[in-house]
């Protein structure tokens, strides 16, 4: 092409679609093992940093995480106002945990990960994104799986996070995304806790994953709110789900956010303020009428099954 000059010969193709790639060109590879459990990278791309690959598909980088982590933490945070006890299920970079922990409440961040291995790796590559937080007295890291914390936590929890990698049937989290997983995470909120949950991409081409996964957390929680943020480097916007009890504030007051987040946090955020929020949590009208239409439910015996996994060479 006219004009380009290609600066990689090695290169990530994530396949978004059975017809399109999403493809980021390696400088360098930093790590790679395939674990008891899926196929790990961490690499060194030419425009987005260092970054971490599972079974081909790229889960974050160092150039535009924070996108994603200020995205997946703070509303939940923002709509409790002082969490004590934060729960964390998947989050092997600990960016997820770095973002907690901005918070002055709170008092104990349990990251529970499967893959020791990952969780190992990015410590030594990743600084940039955990930025000392597996060192923090407040993180209690457990290498171990999530479904048998939630059945064995004597605590309740004021703000339970879901950071799983996406479902692909192979890897080790597809199950994390159905009614029954819903359930478990609901016994061991506290009274007056949120539950958070990425919840896959939400372009108006691949829609079908995200909305039922609102409708199948609708099943289990009084108040669902859908959210995104676009994060450049997954090539396409990011959805979340927020789930509770109590209401969700899906208006919010920007001066008043500021407000809450000077006094109650240490700062230092790159995405999140009081317009920030107020702009994320704006549905947008294709997704909700994705939402409206959609009315089956992921169970174990019907869990959701993510497009494909990605390849590099």
């Amino acid at each position: 092409m006219a004009g380009s000059e290609l600066k990689a010969d090695f290169w990530i193709s994530e396949y978004i679609t059975p017809w399109d790639m999403y493809v980021h060109g390696i400088t360098k590879v930093l790590a790679y093992k395939k674990t008891a459990f899926q196929e790990m990278y961490i690499v060194e791309t030419g425009a987005y940093g260092k970054g971490l690959v599972l079974d081909g598909k790229w889960q974050s980088c160092t150039g535009d995480e924070f996108l994603y982590h200020e995205a997946l933490v703070h509303p939940a945070m923002i709509c409790h106002g002082a969490p004590k006890n934060v729960l964390v299920l998947g989050g092997g970079e600990g960016a997820t945990v770095r973002e907690i922990l901005r918070w002055k409440s709170v008092e104990q961040a349990m990251m529970v990960d499967i893959d020791g291995d990952v969780v190992e790796a990015c410590r030594e590559h990743l600084p940039e994104m955990h930025q000392g937080v597996f060192e923090d007295s407040r993180t209690n890291l457990v290498i171990g799986d999530a479904l048998e914390v939630l059945d064995t936590t004597d605590r309740k929890w004021d703000i339970v996070i879901s950071d799983l990698s996406d479902p692909i049937e192979e890897g080790p989290s597809f199950q994390l995304f159905t009614k029954e997983y819903f359930e478990r995470v609901q016994r061991v909120l506290a009274p007056g806790g949120y539950f958070v949950l990425q919840a896959g991409p939400v372009a108006p081409i691949e829609l079908t994953l995200h909305a039922r996964l609102v409708s199948t957390m609708k099943a289990v929680f009084p108040n669902v709110h859908s959210y995104s943020a676009y994060t450049p480097s997954y090539g396409s916007p990011w959805g979340f789900i927020i789930g509770s009890a109590e209401a969700i504030t899906t208006l919010p007051d920007p001066a008043t956010i500021d407000q809450l987040l000077s006094e109650n946090t240490t700062g230092g955020f790159r995405l999140i303020d009081g317009m920030s929020l107020l702009g994320i949590l704006q549905t947008p009208a294709y997704v909700r009428k994705a939402i409206a239409a959609e009315t089956e439910v992921y169970t174990l015996k019907e869990p959701p099954k993510f497009f494909g996994k990605g390849a590099l060479g």
